[in-house]
């Protein structure tokens, strides 16, 4: 077992507060956006065998199997194929989808074959996987996730009363769903930015005025209208429109899979991901808006958000169910004077203890570990879990 000293990215949109909180340390004062626990090469946790620091990821090249077993590096190689993230974000991340996995693979060929560079702002893919991921919540958590039903989003653009918004109004009432939803979001992407300037001042006054009433889509009106305060004029106001609003509760999560636009908007929550960097994005940023690649990628199905509630089994391990083998996220609930819980050998595993203090026991002694701290437990090693707190665990689905 070996305790995780992760690097904190400080993004933009990130809180100054909730993972200094989470950490018990003093604020800089400076965004901290998100904490990455894992191999990913762009920010490795970093563990000490008694030799001083070293990446997780040297740690796992070295010996691949005995870190991660036969059975994950049969079906995902060499690497650890999951990415955990404690995510706080204090104002809207970017407008975005994620490939499927055969996408992946060809836009990453692709642009390997065009001699586009790794680190160019407009190079799409940085990786040949895909990016399903799953955010739970630790505090309430807002966000955009999956298309609205076509005619319920020409009801929730036709109430701001935007005469430019009327065609699209119109063809949302109009067309089959799929093409609906393609149509408007290339007409949204593509019009004249001038013009759609123009639109998204007037859409963020009538959606402000909408929020601040007791109709049945205030809590959404508030959100776009926040939205285009961080991003005035963006395109990616409209498009953000045509999605859903949700809130999680504490415990409470989002899966999402490939094509589907989604954006975090605000709130302190807990992130697992398969390991990739692979993100096309809609709007709400200044970087690049691929319009021809992200049509290609984007599912135009409409959803409402399944918000998923973990399910415990009988040894008290509460389950958060995706269909994903890369990953799998689970939490412990655990009280004072509880029976220890085993935590079975069947892959890789990192702990994150979000509340309270708790302990790993395992053949080479026991690991403390209290809120924000993590740890990184080997594939072939059998450890139990104790103590009064919460703890999240990420590993592969067996």
């Amino acid at each position: 077992m070996d305790r995780l000293v992760n690097t904190v990215r400080p993004y933009a949109w990130g809180s100054t507060t909730a993972i200094p909180e989470l950490l018990g340390v003093r604020p800089t004062g400076e965004p901290q956006a998100e904490m990455w626990m894992g191999a990913h090469p762009g920010a490795p946790s970093r563990v000490d065998r008694g030799t001083g620091p070293v990446a997780l990821s040297e740690v796992i090249a070295a010996d691949p199997e005995g870190e991660l077993g036969a059975d994950a590096v049969s079906l995902f190689g060499p690497q650890l194929p999951f990415l955990l993230k404690v995510l706080a974000a204090a104002s809207p991340l970017s407008l975005q989808v994620h490939p499927d996995l055969e996408q992946a693979k060809e836009g990453y060929a692709d642009e390997e074959e065009r001699g586009v560079p790794a680190d160019a702002p407009h190079r799409n893919y940085k990786d040949a996987n895909h990016k399903p991921e799953l955010i739970c919540a630790l505090t309430p958590f807002n966000g955009l996730c999956g298309f609205r039903d076509p005619n319920e989003a020409a009801e929730l653009l036709a109430a701001l009363e935007v005469d430019s918004l009327k065609p699209y109004v119109d063809i949302l009432h109009a067309h089959p769903e799929s093409h609906a939803l393609r149509e408007v979001l290339t007409a949204v992407l593509t019009a004249d930015p001038e013009a759609m300037t123009e639109t998204v001042r007037q859409a963020a006054a009538a959606a402000e005025r909408l929020g601040a009433l007791d109709g049945p889509h205030a809590p959404a009106y508030a959100a776009y209208a926040s939205i285009a305060q961080h991003y005035p004029g963006d395109p990616g106001v409209i498009a953000a429109m045509l999605l859903n609003f949700v809130t999680l509760q504490p415990g409470e999560a989002l899966y999402l899979g490939a094509g589907v636009p989604h954006a975090y908007l605000d709130g302190l929550g807990v992130e697992i991901m398969a390991n990739s960097d692979n993100v096309l994005r809609c709007g709400l940023t200044p970087k690049h808006v691929d319009v021809p690649e992200l049509l290609r990628v984007v599912r135009f199905e409409s959803a409402a958000p399944a918000v998923l509630r973990p399910e415990a089994d009988p040894s008290g391990e509460e389950l958060y169910t995706t269909p994903i083998g890369e990953f799998r996220l689970s939490r412990h609930v655990l009280a004072d004077g509880a029976a220890p819980r085993p935590l079975p050998a069947t892959g890789p595993q990192i702990l994150l203890c979000a509340s309270g203090e708790v302990s790993l026991r395992g053949a080479d002694g026991e690991l403390p570990l209290t809120r924000g701290q993590s740890a990184f437990v080997p594939a072939d090693e059998e450890a139990v879990l104790g103590g009064d707190g919460t703890v999240f665990r990420a590993t592969v689905t067996a």
